[in-house]
């Protein structure tokens, strides 16, 4: 039977089917009236949000990047809304680095042979021959380029060194242009090496194996460069390393400074404060765009589940997390889950993360969090299992097809993982591809992403698919209030089995770069 979506009504339906089974464990005259709390949360009051989320980066340069007031203006009508609903909100600062590219940078061989290489443009809209690196300094310099301690051909791993010793830079001619080779040691490392010894600027050239061919999109970890520094495919590096004495002029135009932002968390007066359901979303865009789908998507959902629910009495508290900086690597998750001693993280049962929930070419993807897929990351931490049984069932209830999705550490809820706190949650796809199989699922374009306008500045509310939205804001509010209400939840407390664990993990410096822009090597 294919599910037809009726003015909500089906998803009203399904959610009081599944929360019915706690009514009859609630003390006489606690039961609140589940199937009209139900039909209470929809989409056009999601809408309404996602609406003024739109109006906000409209009249804030079309962005709700962190650090900018596009982004201040979201988070004060967040905290206004919830704190209008009866919530304690708290707006929790800190300190992260900002970046932004303000024009599209240039890479111009002067000589020998004169030759304009094509740019990756701010908004990443298309892949060119090289890219301005995050957190790249600014400049327009034309000078030599210098080799440094390359390895050409390319060897086999471990591969170039080139750039990650002061040693590399012996006989470097300051003012010449750094041109250094992927591998070993972070970007961050060898940029900051070459600026020590001198370089206007710096050109980072991927290493050359197979898998390290094409044009380097990466991040400097943190701005300490002041440079002007861009990342280039093997190709284009190869050529400017020879013949020596290659001149080219390198411009790029940026801002790479410390900023202060702010996540927004909220709390319910109801429910024992030491049994703690948490639900997050990232609140910020990316500096190219309005981010509606990229994750006006799932803050709507969850502010409207908040407003909504928040005069409900519930056994177990119920906190509503807006995270900034996530867009940057985590950051606002990780400030909070840092933060937190080791008796607040125990009071935190499970984490429900909601990032990208209305994809135009959508699939309704579940957190795999028992790895009954077998594919990439390993489960969750016990408990999440639970969670993602929990979707599924609210999908299964609707006849709506579903699939799985690996948790490899791209949203907030990895923090919480790490923590070893119960995640799950729900998202539908973002850069990534639709498959056949998803096609007869869910419709839509199979060989085309999910989200073709996936950190670009057409990621406006014309972005939106309702019937995603319409299905996920349903699951988010089941799960909100199964788990709001629920004797036994889940997992046991693994925080202190996982400890050490978290404690050697290995830091974002030692891996590629990843969509967040963390350092790689």
């Amino acid at each position: 039977m294919r599910f037809t979506l009726r003015k909500g009504a089906g998803i009203a339906t399904a959610t009081a089917a599944l929360l019915l089974p706690l009514v009859s464990a609630l003390p006489a005259g606690a039961e609140p009236d589940l199937t009209q709390l139900a039909r209470t949360i929809t989409t056009p009051g999601v809408k309404q949000h996602l609406q003024k989320l739109q109006q906000i980066a409209n009249a804030n340069g079309g962005t709700r990047a962190a650090g900018t007031p596009g982004f201040a203006a979201s988070r004060d009508y967040v905290a206004g809304q919830l704190k209008k609903a009866g919530y304690k909100v708290t707006i929790q600062p800190f300190e992260f680095p900002y970046f932004q590219e303000n024009t599209t940078a240039l890479l111009q061989q002067i000589s020998p042979e004169p030759k304009v290489y094509t740019p990756t443009p701010p908004d990443g809209s298309t892949v060119g021959e090289f890219a301005t690196m995050t957190y790249s300094g600014s400049g327009d310099v034309t000078a030599t380029v210098q080799n440094v301690d390359l390895t050409l051909p390319p060897a086999p791993a471990p591969g170039s060194t080139s750039g990650c010793e002061a040693s590399d830079f012996a006989g470097f001619t300051p003012g010449n242009i750094a041109l250094l080779q992927r591998g070993t040691c972070t970007f961050q490392v060898k940029v900051e090496n070459a600026q020590a010894a001198g370089a206007t600027g710096a050109i980072l050239f991927n290493e050359g194996q197979p898998g390290r061919t094409d044009t380097l999109q990466g991040s400097l970890g943190e701005p300490t460069v002041t440079i002007p520094v861009v990342g280039t495919s093997f190709a284009v590096g190869e050529e400017l390393s020879s013949p020596a004495g290659t001149t080219v002029r390198l411009r790029t135009e940026t801002t790479s400074e410390l900023r202060t932002t702010q996540n927004v968390i909220a709390d319910s007066k109801w429910g024992a404060a030491n049994k703690v359901v948490q639900l997050g979303a990232h609140l910020d865009s990316v500096p190219a765009g309005p981010g509606i789908n990229d994750n006006g998507s799932g803050t709507a959902a969850i502010l409207e589940v908040a407003t909504k629910l928040a005069k409900i009495p519930t056994k177990n508290k119920l906190r509503y997390s807006f995270w900034s900086a996530e867009e940057l690597g985590l950051l606002g998750s990780e400030h909070y889950v840092g933060g937190l001693s080791p008796a607040e993280a125990a009071k935190t049962k499970l984490y429900l993360n909601f990032d990208m929930v209305a994809s135009p070419n959508y699939a309704l993807k579940i957190y795999d969090g028992d790895d009954s897929d077998a594919m990439g990351s390993p489960a969750g931490p016990p408990g999440s299992d639970e969670i993602e049984k929990l979707f599924e069932k609210y999908f299964d209830t609707l006849r709506q097809g579903h699939v799985g999705t690996d948790f490899n550490g791209r949203s907030d809820y990895g923090p919480f993982i790490d923590a070893g706190i119960p995640a799950g949650g729900l998202f539908t796809g973002a850069e990534g591809v639709k498959t056949p199989a998803e096609q007869a699922l869910f419709g839509g374009t199979a060989g085309q992403a999910y989200d073709s306008c996936y950190h670009q500045a057409c990621d406006t509310i014309a972005n939106i698919n309702d019937k995603a939205l319409a299905l996920n804001t349903g699951a988010i509010a089941t799960a909100a209030v199964v788990y709001a209400f629920s004797r036994d939840l889940p997992g046991p407390d693994t925080r202190a089995a996982v400890a050490s664990r978290v404690a050697a993990r290995p830091s974002g410096a030692d891996a590629d770069a990843d969509a967040h822009g963390r350092p790689a090597v």
